[in-house]
């Protein structure tokens, strides 16, 4: 049961000088009897009507018409709703380059976790997962389970594959993965740093493939302008950092997403990764329809009835039962 107006229940308040000024009304009316003694009274057995004289009949009725005024309603509510999910494959770089700490702590640690974000926040999506550097796989097939999905992004790390950066590959296995996927929208992220070094596929001929099957691309460039401190291996394996200039194959990025129909972002720093990711979220939402049906029905009758049934009584009583001697 809900209530239409239920500010009139602040109204309650007032059943506080209400029944203080029946209490003192009542004691206003005891008539008195002066007696020389009242020890002769003392068997005599006390009769329930007293028990009507201070029934609060009045704070009764004045809490019927307070929920009188409240408007109690019910109703009869249907809804149904159906939603089409977006298919979302994320195609992150996992070269050496990833490690360069421009971004906090590092590119593939922010990339990382902003991406998580991401699913976290489309329920309703599905989502899959490509890495590539010198070569490229699944590191996810699309699917409904964020939890898995988000527990295998969280072992992405560099030098799981080969070093280098495969652009065309890495998008190449995102639209195999993404092509044949059940509904309209297809959507790929790729994410990189770096330029096109490696791979037998190009990066426009995987964009106009990517255009063939109806599947949009949104290119993210990962990196500070000018310099950041990159990694490099020294003869032992040993990873140490050196400031190096920051240079990312923008106009292909820019030439994929356009081919596409996306839009390319470059992401300077975690704050406009996660701005990114916003933007493509707003771009991309889930379509959902929903029909809603609701009809209330009036429920105060019953209240009023009461309220006047027990007003009736009242005035019965008062004149019937508790007769008063002048």
């Amino acid at each position: 049961m809900t209530y239409l107006n239920p500010q009139y229940f602040w109204l309650l308040l007032l059943l506080i000088p209400i029944a203080i000024w029946l209490i003192l009304r009542a004691n206003r009316n005891d008539a008195s009897l002066q007696v020389s003694s009242t020890k002769s009274f003392d068997n005599i057995p006390k009769t329930r009507k007293i028990w009507l004289y201070y029934f609060p009949f009045t704070l009764i009725i004045v809490v019927l018409l307070i929920i009188v005024l409240a408007r109690p309603q019910t109703s009869d509510s249907y809804s149904n709703s159906t939603t089409e999910g977006i298919n979302i494959v994320i195609a992150m770089d996992i070269s050496g380059s990833m490690l360069a700490r421009d971004l906090s702590p590092n590119r593939l640690e922010a990339a990382k976790d902003v991406g998580i974000e991401f699913i976290l926040s489309r329920p309703n999506d599905n989502f899959g997962l490509v890495v590539f550097a010198g070569e490229s796989f699944t590191q996810c097939p699309i699917t409904s389970n964020h939890a898995a999905l988000v527990n295998l992004f969280k072992k992405v790390d560099f030098g799981i594959i080969e070093d280098g950066t495969a652009i065309g590959l890495g998008l190449a296995t995102a639209i195999n993965r993404i092509k044949n996927a059940q509904g309209k929208s297809k959507v790929i992220i790729l994410l990189t740093d770096g330029t096109n070094n490696t791979g037998d596929i190009a990066p426009i001929s995987a964009a106009e493939i990517a255009q063939s099957f109806g599947i949009r691309v949104y290119t993210i460039g990962v990196g500070t302008r000018g310099m950041a401190q990159v990694p490099v291996l020294d003869p032992f394996g040993n990873i140490h950092y050196t400031e190096a200039e920051v240079v990312i194959d923008e106009n292909t990025l820019q030439k994929i997403a356009n081919t596409t129909g996306g839009k390319y972002f470059r992401a300077t720093n975690t704050n406009s990764l996660k701005q990114i990711y916003s933007e493509i979220d707003k771009m991309e939402k889930t379509k959902l329809k929903t029909e809603n049906y609701s009809r209330r029905y009036e429920q105060y009758t019953p209240f009023l009835l009461i309220a006047f049934g027990i007003l009736l009584l009242d005035i019965f009583i008062n004149i019937f039962v508790l007769r008063r001697l002048p």
